[in-house]
């Protein structure tokens, strides 16, 4: 196998490798960025918590002393506390901005689409079974709370409209003296 300073050096040497040892290859470089990543990160958390926290120093301190030391630990640690709650809020409000502008751009881009309704014939009782459930036993019949209307109403009205029929042939005997005379007599024959 060849060496990792021969594939750096000389791209003809990175020719000659074989299909399957390029994957190794590739696996264990990615190996060793992940530990130079993760040191890089301790080291820097060391560094930070060096810089935010000083080392203590109780030795040869009164009671006094302490409390003060004390008091002013927990106005750091409240300090602190409230930049990580501003913090968690800018974030929590970045993400739900986020959240809106994907769905905005979902709809803008129209990437669902309303299929078309279709008309559905639905009798009386299914729409109650849908609505009600097992609720209803029998069937409402809706049509039973219908006022019923009589075949001879019916006749009176038509045979009313057909009285009232044509107006310009009873002009003729309404019109003048006589019209109006028959109009407060008795009503319009």
């Amino acid at each position: 196998p060849l060496s990792k300073t021969c594939l750096s050096k000389c791209p003809v040497c990175f020719m000659k490798i074989k299909c399957n040892q390029l994957p190794i290859l590739l696996l264990t470089r990615a190996m060793e960025e992940l530990e130079a990543e993760k040191s890089a990160c301790e080291e820097e958390k060391v560094r930070y918590l060096g810089e935010k926290i000083p080392p203590l120093q109780i030795s040869g301190l009164d009671m006094e002393e302490l409390q003060n030391l004390v008091k002013q630990m927990h106005g750091k640690i409240e300090a602190v506390d409230e930049e990580r709650y501003d913090c968690e809020a800018k974030v929590y409000k970045n993400i739900r901005d986020i959240n809106e502008l994907k769905l905005k751009v979902q709809d803008l881009g129209g990437k669902f689409k309303k299929p078309a309704l279709r008309k559905v014939r639905v009798s009386a009782d299914e729409m109650m079974k849908a609505l009600f459930g097992a609720k209803t036993k029998e069937s409402m019949d809706l049509r039973s709370n219908l006022k019923s209307v009589k075949k001879e109403d019916i006749k009176q009205e038509k045979e009313l409209t057909m009285e009232v029929g044509d107006w310009r042939k009873n002009v003729e005997a309404m019109s003048g003296m006589e019209g109006r005379k028959k109009m407060f007599a008795g009503g319009v024959q």
